[in-house]
């Protein structure tokens, strides 16, 4: 069982992890294209149920190959900034296949998404008065909605409750609706997102819940998006949404509401990091294995630079040593190169770790790359997506060039 469990975490679709990061070089962002594929058919067919339109969360992983492999598979976006937008397009998205949920962005940005023909889904009074101004009811608008749940694993990532900055407080929704009249315009979708790493169907139906109370006011609606946070599993024994229970129980009371509200709507969904992040693994080199009276640290070639998550979110990614030899482990933390405290993973029993021995994050797909920086003036790696049996390079790593060509250097 060992080593039938230790081959599959060591190999991506056939071809060894080891393997790639010699033919690639370390740090290195690997992703399993199969992977993907089944999260996308174990969310289509839990909501199997309604008509049910997936939109890919763009902001868990922007890269261009990825997003074709999305639009392959008829799943739709969602984005957040214009430039999201603009890479979607570059993907071969149509702008009738983007929803554009901004916030706190400037009126010229929601215009200039406007004229690129996104969708648009506004989440603040200001901004939803000075589009009514702008384009009265020529253009429809979506609207998010705040709940006011607290949900989520963790503060950072709950983004439903009465303190978010995201969506519009249902006590408003009375100036939303004279916004509306004022200007003529149709508000064809609500839309709601409580947070992430969301467990139970729940608390997905208390979402559900308010928007089917507020929908009635609200005629010319053509979906209700009720948004994404899925929780994946962690650790081996984590436990993850039961995406059966959770499409049975939210569709429905959908297809219920749908009734009551005189037509079918659709039902959209925005996963991000449950589509993504357990295809992702960063594979990092051992530089040096520094022991202490205390205890000892693996001291790896990349840092919070590359894998932010352990030191903003306390996220767990869990680390095997892929060139270890034995079934010992011993204890370590792994801490990168940064100097910074950068943990990343903090007392873990790996297998004897030696310098040059290649060291395997797992759940590296979301919000790793994506929120990857230059920090210490380091490089950002490159990505490789496997698939169909092959490993291709889909970005490559940075130079030193990079770090100057938008550097406007003076002579002093």
């Amino acid at each position: 069982m060992f080593e039938v469990k230790r081959k599959e975490i060591m190999q991506v679709q056939g071809l060894e992890l080891t393997d790639i990061a010699e033919e690639f070089g370390t740090p290195l962002f690997v992703y399993d294209g199969e992977k993907i594929v089944q999260q996308i058919n174990k969310l289509k067919n839990g909501f199997s149920g309604a008509p049910t339109r997936i939109k890919y969360a763009v902001k868990a992983l922007t890269n261009v190959s990825i997003l074709k492999l999305m639009k392959s598979q008829g799943i739709g976006v969602d984005a957040v900034s214009i430039e999201e937008i603009k890479l979607c397009m570059h993907a071969g998205y149509e702008p009738s296949e983007i929803m554009y949920t901004p916030n706190c962005v400037g009126f010229d940005e929601i215009k200039e998404a406007v004229e690129l023909g996104a969708m648009i889904n506004l989440d603040n009074l200001p901004m939803l008065e000075k589009f009514g101004q702008a384009y009265g009811g020529k253009v429809p608008v979506a609207i998010r909605i705040n709940p006011r749940i607290m949900a989520g694993g963790n503060s950072k990532i709950s983004v439903g409750h009465i303190h978010s900055k995201f969506g519009i407080p249902t006590s408003q929704l009375p100036e939303v609706i004279q916004i509306a009249e004022k200007y003529g315009m149709v508000i064809n979708g609500l839309h709601v997102h409580t947070g992430s790493d969301i467990l139970d169907a729940e608390v997905f139906l208390r979402g559900a819940n308010v928007l089917f109370q507020e929908a009635p006011k609200f005629p010319d609606l053509k979906f209700i998006d009720f948004g994404g946070g899925f929780k994946i599993a962690y650790r081996e024994d984590d436990p993850s949404t039961d995406m059966e229970r959770v499409g049975r129980e939210v569709t429905a009371a959908f297809n219920e509401f749908c009734k009551s509200y005189g037509h079918q709507l659709e039902l959209w969904l925005e996963p991000g990091k449950f589509l993504v992040s357990e295809a992702g693994t960063l594979l990092v080199e051992t530089n040096v294995v520094k022991e202490t009276p205390e205890i000892a640290f693996v001291g790896v070639n990349s840092g919070l630079n590359h894998l932010i998550r352990p030191m903003f979110y306390d996220a767990y990614h869990e680390v095997i040593n892929i060139s270890g030899q034995s079934k010992e482990k011993k204890p370590y933390n792994v801490v990168g190169y940064i100097c910074e405290t950068d943990t990343l993973a903090a007392d873990r029993k790996l297998e004897e770790v030696k310098e040059g021995d290649i060291l395997a994050f797992k759940n590296a797909g979301a919000y790793s790359f994506s929120m990857a920086s230059n920090y210490n003036s380091r490089l950002r790696p490159a990505e490789v997506l496997v698939w169909k049996g092959k490993a291709n390079l889909i970005r490559k790593k940075e130079e030193f060039a990079d770090l100057l060509k938008n550097q406007v250097i003076l002579d002093i």
